[in-house]
């Protein structure tokens, strides 16, 4: 079942990369800066989070890498050696074509977050942005990051959060207008939060997920779903969310609900 799962998810991924819907244009460069654009616009926590700049003389892996945004930028800190891995030759694609058009270069492969292609202690930061939480095994490919990465380094890791106004959301929307409400939140997740099976952890769980790692900070943060602003994944449409996101409180919601946002930001050292 795990691994019928898992193909599941690289189909859904490998139909359309995170944040395809934004690479607007016909050109390839033109996509690329529309994507890259729109992502640093709708997630500025990003760059604050990562800290590409840290990578500069490091040996840096990210794990997911998806279009390759978050990737060119690690490329341009300089690092001393650079990895990337994502379940989809599509975004393995992506990120290579993206690049080679920014006269960078990185050890670019297709591989399995929960069984990651690299000996153990091999890098100083291992980076993973809204991946983990998609592969079956979650635990799995935390113990893989935490191996790989060597005494002193640092991870930083987004997962999603299911105390969330996202998860509120599709829960009435799936579970209690659908006549089920006693429908299990991890359910409505896996069943309607991107690709199948998608995953969502409260904080006690996420720390219990890093038990291995030391100094372990974890930040709930807003993200642009909670906020319904730009688009909500590839599932979602429709009138009655486009007058929800017209209508949607969101200085309310900044100011009340910042610890219901759906990001966790995770970051840890070995």
């Amino acid at each position: 079942m795990t691994e019928e799962l898992k193909d599941r998810v690289r189909e859904f991924w490998d139909a359309a990369s995170c944040g395809e819907v934004y690479a607007e244009g016909v050109a390839f460069e033109d996509q690329v800066e529309a994507q890259a654009r729109a992502r640093y616009e709708l997630e500025p926590y990003i760059a604050g989070f990562a800290r590409f700049a840290e990578g500069r003389g490091r040996d840096v892996l990210e794990v997911g890498v998806g279009m390759g945004a978050d990737h060119v930028e690690w490329a341009r800190s300089r690092p001393r050696r650079l990895a990337g891995v994502d379940l989809t030759p599509r975004a393995i694609e992506w990120t290579q074509r993206r690049l080679a058009v920014a006269g960078l270069t990185s050890e670019l492969r297709t591989a399995d977050a929960e069984h990651l292609p690299f000996d153990d202690e091999s890098f100083d930061v291992v980076y993973s942005w809204g991946v983990l939480h998609h592969t079956p095994d979650t635990a799995a490919a935390l113990r893989e990051v935490h191996r790989v990465l060597r005494p002193g380094g640092t991870a930083r890791v987004m997962v999603y959060h299911s105390r969330s106004i996202v998860g509120a959301i599709l829960w009435t929307r799936y579970a209690l207008l659908a006549g089920r409400p006693r429908t299990p939140m991890a359910e409505v997740y896996a069943a309607h939060l991107e690709s199948p099976g998608t995953q969502a952890f409260t904080v006690a769980e996420a720390r219990a997920l890093t038990a291995d790692f030391a100094n372990v900070r974890i930040e709930t943060r807003l993200a642009f779903g909670d906020l319904l602003l730009g688009e909500v994944g590839q599932r979602h449409g429709g009138r009655a969310l486009a007058l929800a996101k017209r209508l949607w409180p969101r200085p309310l919601i900044r100011r009340l609900l910042p610890r219901y946002g759906l990001l966790l930001l995770i970051e840890a050292g070995k």
